[in-house]
C-alpha cells in the first residue's frame, strides 16, 4: 500500500471520529427563497470513550443569507449523551477537554462540546454551548453517561 494511501486512512480516520453525523431536522419557518429555517439532530461520537454518543439538536438559519453561508445561527442547542455499546477509553482522559466544534457562522461563531469527568460519581458529563470570537453565550445544555463502578474511568494524573 502506498503511504499516500496509509495516510489518507489514518487522518480519515482520525477526522472521521469526531464529524458530525446528520440524523435528520425539521423545518421550523418556511422561506420563499432559500432552505427553510430547521432545526437539526446530529450525532457525535467521542472520539476516546467507545460506546457513547451524543445528539445535539441546534437551530439552523435558512433563507438566501443560510444558503450562502452567511447566516449566523442561534445560540440555542440542547444535547442528549447515551451509551450506545460497551465503553472502553482509548487512553486516560483529562478532567475536561473539547471533544467536537463546529463553526456556526462564516467566521465568528462556533458551538463546541466539552467532556468533563466526575471522577466522584465515575460519571462523563458533556456539555454543549457557543460562543463568538469577542462574546459568547449563556445557554447550553448539559448531558450525564454514568459509567459501572466496576470499570473506572482513567484519568491523566
Amino acid at each position: 500500500m502506498k503511504k499516500s494511501t496509509v495516510w489518507s486512512l489514518i487522518l480519515f480516520g482520525a477526522v472521521g471520529s469526531v464529524c458530525a453525523q446528520p440524523v435528520g431536522e425539521v423545518d421550523t419557518v418556511f422561506k420563499f427563497l432559500g432552505p427553510d429555517h430547521k432545526i437539526v439532530v446530529d450525532a457525535h461520537d467521542d472520539p476516546k470513550v467507545r460506546g457513547i454518543s451524543c445528539y445535539v439538536s441546534r437551530a439552523k438559519t435558512g433563507g438566501i443569507k443560510g444558503a450562502l453561508g452567511l447566516a449566523e445561527d442561534k445560540s440555542d442547542a440542547s444535547i442528549d449523551c447515551r451509551q450506545v455499546g460497551p465503553i472502553s477509553f482509548l487512553k486516560p482522559l483529562p478532567l475536561q477537554e473539547e471533544v467536537f466544534s463546529e463553526r456556526i457562522s462564516l467566521v465568528f461563531k462556533k458551538i463546541r462540546i466539552v467532556r468533563m469527568v466526575d471522577v466522584a460519581r465515575n460519571t462523563l458529563v458533556y456539555l454543549t454551548y457557543s460562543d463568538r470570537l469577542i462574546e459568547g453565550s449563556p445557554q447550553n445544555s448539559v448531558a450525564a453517561v454514568p459509567v459501572d463502578r466496576a470499570s473506572r474511568i482513567p484519568v491523566q494524573p
